[in-house]
């Protein structure tokens, strides 16, 4: 679990394929001597698992499933990348609750200032529509931010000066690809809500339970 507050701006070393996925090295800030193999650390919001460990660089395997679904597999050396180490029970929840998986990839479509901010524009596929909502939150790349505005397939951030400084964002440009993590508690809101599927044991919440036990 994370929380989508950047802790570090990595730079890729390299990114080994084949046909059973790949294998990520990446040259960080972050003190290694802290890591431990088998810990998962968030490398541009994606939850990796760390393979090996060296001063000043770790290594993560990376398996086909997320070669597809995110941007890691675009990764060249040199490029920078956002890191976050899991968060420890007794942490400050200062973003908001990340799992590390990613539910789309999307594309940058607009950056232009405003006042003291940069609003990003993105342009997200339909599946993922119903868990973006205006004040909502959502992770791009892995950096915790608020939705400002949801129209049709865009939805729009405001990226503080701080934010911009210490994520691969200052990096992007309209029509770059990134990925997209959905508020975690929103999608478990959808389960509860949503009615039994056939051979479910689960049958959702609705008004004829809350009423059944006093709710109503």
């Amino acid at each position: 679990m994370f929380t989508g507050l950047i802790e570090d701006l990595g730079t890729v070393r390299g990114l080994q394929l084949s046909g059973n996925g790949g294998q990520l090295t990446v040259a960080t800030a972050l003190p290694t001597a802290e890591l431990t193999l088998g810990e998962s650390v968030a490398v541009n919001g994606a939850c990796l698992t760390v393979v090996s460990i060296d001063v000043g660089s770790f290594a993560a395997d990376v398996s086909p499933e997320t070669l597809t679904c995110t941007t890691l597999g675009a990764l060249k050396p040199g490029g920078r990348v956002n890191l976050e180490r899991a968060m420890r029970l007794g942490d400050r929840l200062g973003g908001h609750l990340v799992s590390g998986h990613i539910d789309a990839c999307a594309a940058v479509t607009a950056i232009q200032r405003d006042a003291n901010a940069i609003r990003f524009s993105v342009r997200f596929p339909s599946e993922i529509a119903r868990y973006l909502v205006p004040k909502g939150s959502v992770t791009i790349d892995g950096i915790s931010l608020t939705i400002n505005s949801v129209e049709n397939d865009t939805f729009s951030v405001a990226i503080i000066p701080h934010t911009l400084a210490m994520t691969t964002l200052q990096f992007r440009q309209p029509g770059d690809k990134v990925n997209i993590e959905t508020d975690l508690i929103g999608r478990y809101v959808e389960r509860l809500l949503s009615p039994a599927k056939e051979g479910d044991d689960t049958s959702g919440v609705n008004l004829e339970l809350l009423a059944k036990h006093g709710f109503l």
